[in-house]
């Protein structure tokens, strides 16, 4: 096993969380690569585990500023994943210590870059992102959003602990017509799988919906919705974790366009 940081050979593993072996990350489309292009100038770090000369394992962190927390001079994990799929592409590459080394790939590349902290994000469902997991690694909890609970190692004693932005506003239900709004940051694959399923089956109810996409890589945009990824209709949250599929989201809008008057 080897840690890396990426480079070109395994740009499109990473755009694709590593599952270039499935067809469902193809319908998320370039959003992933756009964000990474852009977030690469203003710090974004990511690293690969390398399994056999394969990739097997990433982690992806961004200064704290470009994140969905509030803090300073800290590095933010938006997400740590390695490959868990038995008898497609690498294999079930976990309990090996794969997403060990690569947390402590990350806190070094960090503190090399004169970082007080790592922060994280977690759940406490025993699935992607285990909040129990970083607390056996040193994280402690300084913050919850609803189930999502805010995470940080601090490097040095005068590291202020972050705190996470909250939602600010919701879009609102439009009169007359089904209203479709996406949040999509681009950091996601998962994300931008549900911002595209929602829009195509959107389009197809035509001038009965009001759709709207808001693209919150844009720092000012996210700020002033306080909303990194979502789905709503007629201004109700959709559940997007897991990513509800094609079939699911039509269903659920056209539930609503049968209610318009």
């Amino acid at each position: 096993m080897e840690i890396i940081d990426l480079d070109e050979r395994f740009e499109n593993d990473y755009f694709v969380c590593l599952e270039g072996w499935s067809d469902e990350p193809k319908e998320a489309g370039h959003h992933r690569e756009t964000w990474f292009r852009r977030m690469k100038e203003k710090g974004l770090r990511v690293k690969i585990a390398l399994v056999d000369g394969r990739p097997a394992g990433m982690i992806q962190y961004v200064p704290i500023e470009y994140a969905f927390a509030e803090g300073r001079d800290l590095y933010f994990i938006h997400c740590i994943w390695v490959h868990a799929y038995k008898g497609k592409g690498i294999g079930d590459q976990r309990k090996k210590g794969l997403g060990s080394a690569l947390l402590a790939a990350a806190e070094e590349d960090a503190r090399a870059k004169e970082a007080k902290g790592m922060v994280a994000w977690g759940v406490g469902l025993p699935v992607f992102m285990r909040a129990s997991w970083f607390k056996k690694h040193g994280y402690r909890k300084v913050d919850k959003n609803e189930v999502a609970l805010l995470l940080w190692k601090p490097f040095t004693p005068d590291a202020v602990a972050p705190r996470w932005i909250r939602e600010k506003k919701r879009p609102a239900a439009v009169p007359g017509r089904t209203s479709v709004a996406v949040f999509r940051n681009g950091w996601c694959t998962a994300m931008n799988m549900v911002g595209e399923r929602a829009r195509r089956a959107a389009a197809e109810f035509g001038d009965r919906i009001a759709f709207t996409e808001v693209d919150t890589s844009d720092r000012a945009a996210y700020l002033e919705w306080g909303i990194a990824d979502g789905l709503f209709i007629d201004g109700k949250p959709v559940r997007t974790g897991p990513p509800p599929s094609y079939d699911t989201i039509r269903r659920k809008i056209a539930r609503r366009v049968k209610k318009i008057k």
